[in-house]
């Protein structure tokens, strides 16, 4: 970037500079010139033709001496900077006031009134009269309907270009002010573009060379700032990530390596003799016990990874949720009888259709049934309740066991995550069965609530969309 995106943006500035001082220069001046001459030639038309129409038609009805002429062109030579001639009809010259150098002819040679066309003005030296090219204007002199004379005025051009220069050096002193704005507009391009880019373009590389913890300064709050404060909190996500990555690993070795460890060590022992043909068949049973907390692990790692990478497709269809849950709850009877807890069903009079993906609901219910049997006391019950509230279903589950402690319910919907509470409940769980519950009902576009005090009890409540 500091050799292409800076050195752009500074060639630009050199060539947007050489090219306004050419333009002004060059072009600028002529089209200023050429703006002067227009209106000069404009004013000495006026002037020219008050005088041919007012003034000047009394010399022909004898009311006017030359010299009254003379003394009323002499006085217009100064006030319009010109010089004024006065001729008869074919050029004979009647009086006149000269400006400088240049003397009026007694009779202009090859006087031709329609030389100057439709034009107001012609530039040059007037038939080699002038040492310089002067805006020539002629007016017509009319006394009793017929055409006795012409006035023509003489203005130097140069007079004009003195004019121009002055215009010009007035506008050069402008442009050069505007390119010292636009080199101060470069430094702050400089100062809050292209070094605000270059930081992210290096906080870009870290992060592909793995710093997470690189970090941008932000220091405004305009769109570089927010692109730096986004890359910043990509970053940090990223490491969290990381983090998370890392103690999934963690969780699942150590979740794989007891039951292996125990498996390993039992089947040593049976196979070394340590341990006797006769407890054969309780160790197996151990064993089958942990294959079975492996199997569970590994079904639920996998249940979780369809959410993770996007591919859980939901096989949405209209089911009775009510009926789902009597199928449920009888499925729980063999594990209520030995502990001696109870599952009452308060359920709504009516079918209740919803429009989700069965399976995946089942899950979600089967898991909250099976945590609220799991941590509730013996001899007590685990209320299921379905309410309605518009075109939502709710259903809830509710059991009077351990609790969840206060600080401890945000995280329960974390992957491997078990409260202190539970672990002496939970032997065989592997702390996914919640995390697959929100995964399943957020995936629905749904939500799921929970309210647990300690000692007391948990409700689990989740929202369903209602169908006819």
């Amino acid at each position: 970037m500091k050799s292409t995106l800076y050195l752009k943006f500074a060639l630009l500035y050199i060539v947007f500079g050489f090219l306004s001082l050419f333009t002004t220069s060059i072009l600028g001046q002529q089209l200023l010139l050429n703006q002067l001459e227009n209106n000069a030639s404009q004013s000495l038309y006026k002037e020219a033709n008050v005088m041919a129409t007012t003034y000047l038609p009394s010399y022909f009805s004898n009311n006017m001496t030359s010299w009254s002429v003379h003394s009323q062109l002499s006085a217009m030579k100064i006030y319009l900077e010109a010089t004024l001639w006065f001729v008869e009809e074919d050029g004979t010259l009647i009086t006149s006031s000269n400006l400088g150098t240049a003397t009026a002819p007694a009779m202009i040679e090859d006087f031709d009134p329609a030389e100057i066309g439709n034009s107001q003005y012609i530039v040059g030296r007037y038939h080699g009269y002038f040492d310089e090219d002067v805006i020539t204007i002629m007016a017509p002199v009319i006394q009793g309907f017929q055409t006795e004379g012409y006035l023509l005025i003489h203005k130097p051009v140069s007079t004009l270009e003195e004019t121009c220069t002055q215009l010009m050096t007035t506008v050069h002193i402008i442009l050069g002010a505007v390119y010292v704005l636009a080199f101060l507009i470069l430094i702050g391009f400089h100062f809050f573009v292209f070094r605000p880019l270059r930081k992210i373009t290096e906080a870009a590389t870290q992060y592909a060379s793995g710093n997470l913890d690189y970090e941008i300064p932000v220091y405004t709050q305009d769109e570089i700032g927010y692109l730096s404060a986004s890359l910043n909190y990509m970053s940090a996500q990223l490491k969290d990530m990381e983090d998370y990555q890392k103690k999934i690993v963690a969780n699942v070795s150590h979740d794989f390596r007891s039951p292996l460890t125990s498996i390993k060590g039992y089947v040593e022992a049976m196979t070394d003799g340590t341990i006797p043909p006769e407890l054969h068949e309780k160790y197996l049973k151990i064993i089958l016990f942990e294959t079975e907390r492996l199997t569970d692990l590994t079904k639920d790692l996998l249940t979780l990874n369809e959410f993770d990478t996007k591919e859980l497709l939901l096989d949405k269809t209209r089911f009775d949720i009510q009926e789902m849950i009597k199928n449920t709850a009888a499925s729980f009877e063999g594990i209520c009888t030995v502990k001696h807890v109870s599952i009452e069903l308060l359920l709504l009079p009516q079918d209740v259709f919803v429009f989700a993906d069965a399976r995946k609901i089942h899950q979600v219910f089967y898991n909250l049934l099976d945590n609220a049997i799991k941590f509730s006391e013996h001899d007590s019950s685990v209320t299921v309740e379905v309410t309605r509230r518009n075109d939502k279903i709710f259903v809830s589950v509710k059991d009077h066991g351990i609790g969840i402690p206060k600080k401890e319910l945000n995280k329960i919907w974390e992957r491997f995550y078990k409260s202190d509470l539970s672990r002496g409940k939970d032997k065989k769980g592997t702390g996914l069965g919640l995390a697959i519950v929100k995964e399943a009902i957020q995936a629905h576009d749904e939500h799921i609530n929970v309210v647990s005090t300690e000692g007391i009890g948990t409700e689990f409540i989740f929202s369903l969309t209602r169908v006819d």
